[in-house]
């Protein structure tokens, strides 16, 4: 669940992120780091992002192994 919450604050760090570099592109301002700037909340929403898809998948095939066994 805590994971799930997390993912979500990241996607509105990104989204904030982007729409600052798109500013920052409109105004022609030569910054970098702005555009830089959405890296830093990308990496982890990619890791939890991918956590959570995959989540489903996992609990299933656990689930069918431990009835197989029964």
């Amino acid at each position: 669940m805590w994971i799930r919450q997390i993912h979500r604050w990241l996607s509105i760090a990104f989204t904030l992120a982007v729409s600052a570099n798109i500013v920052a592109l409109i105004m022609q301002v030569q910054a970098t780091w702005i555009g830089l700037m959405a890296f830093v909340p990308l990496i982890p929403l990619l890791a939890t992002g991918l956590y959570l898809f995959a989540q489903p998948y996992v609990g299933r095939r656990s689930a069918a192994s431990s009835e197989a066994r029964s």
